[in-house]
């Protein structure tokens, strides 16, 4: 079983609009709604590779059920620890200009009480598990350090793969983490660095690497990704798809590179299967991950190279 933490689910609300007036009304041209979280797309997206994928992690009462909807629709087992509020909605604006306006929302705070109750859950969960893969951000007023606390619950032997930044990412990788995946702007933020070229990024994953990841999966977008453990370096360019939509990419990109881990696959099986499944999902404009046939018809076209 692959078990996928979420700390922070979302509803999406994409918009699009033919102009965007502050104080004026505004005439939808077409709407979708997304029920996300990053750890959950990504358990969508093992699940349809054929993992046993598992979801767990906070949800909220007062519109969570419609993720329990979804999952079962594409299903994967859960299990959550429901909290009290709301889960919150981000809205986004698109006009004519193909100008993005975004309004976040924040989560409800999660009591001391739940969030040790996770812990207990993830602890019963991972011991079931071969892999755990922990991303996003964090409830209101949660500090970075429970990323920490909830990796400690994982025992040891399980594979774990973060997607975070920031200090959500130093307090997991003094957990030891096998796979982590910040894109650029991550990279750049989390160091404090400036990148300008691949001997720059390969130096940011050499940090990374030295404060507790065996492997750095760094996307780079469009151009593809690089995999390095520090010894060996490979780089895996995407091949050219019609883009409808970067929603769920990074999570697509962690579901492939996890089965990928899981099934023991080298470091050239996990940084293909990655870019394949983060390619794919871009080509998706009403899902966020992946259809299971346009992963195997990317990655039957990809090539990674030693660098």
């Amino acid at each position: 079983m692959i078990l996928c933490i979420c700390l922070s689910p979302c509803i999406d609300v994409n918009m699009e609009v033919d102009s965007l007036s502050v104080g004026k009304s505004n005439k939808i041209l077409n709407k979708r709604i997304y029920f996300t979280g990053k750890a959950i797309n990504s358990a969508r997206g093992l699940k349809r590779l054929g993992a046993d994928a598992y979801a767990t992690g906070f949800m909220y009462e007062d519109n969570g059920k419609l993720f329990e909807q979804e999952l079962h629709y594409e299903s994967v087992p859960y299990k959550f620890v429901w909290c009290k509020g709301r889960v919150r909605e981000n809205y986004k604006f698109v006009d004519n200009k193909s100008m993005l306006t975004e309004v976040d929302d924040i989560s409800p705070e999660v009591s001391e009480e739940k969030k040790a109750e996770l812990i207990d859950l993830v602890r019963t969960l991972s011991a079931k598990s071969e892999a755990v893969v922990l991303s996003g951000g964090i409830a209101k007023g949660m500090e970075p350090s429970y990323y920490g606390e909830v990796l400690s619950a994982v025992p040891a032997g399980v594979k774990k793969i973060v997607d975070t930044s920031g200090d959500r990412l130093f307090e997991a990788l003094k957990c030891g983490v096998d796979i982590i995946k910040p894109n650029l702007q991550e990279l750049q933020s989390t160091l404090k660095i400036k990148v300008n070229s691949k001997e720059d990024a390969l130096l940011g994953c050499r940090e990374l690497l030295r404060r507790g990841a065996k492997y750095v999966l760094l996307s780079l977008g469009k151009e593809g990704a690089i995999l390095t453990d520090g010894n060996k370096n490979y780089y895996c360019k995407s091949i050219n798809v019609a883009m409808n939509s970067t929603i769920g990419a990074g999570d697509a990109m962690i579901a492939a590179a996890t089965f990928a881990l899981a099934r023991g696959g080298s470091m050239e099986d996990i940084l293909r299967c990655g870019v394949a499944g983060g390619t794919a999902a871009v080509t998706m404009p009403d899902n966020i991950t992946f259809r299971r046939e346009k992963y195997d018809e990317v990655l039957d076209g990809l090539e990674v190279h030693e660098i």
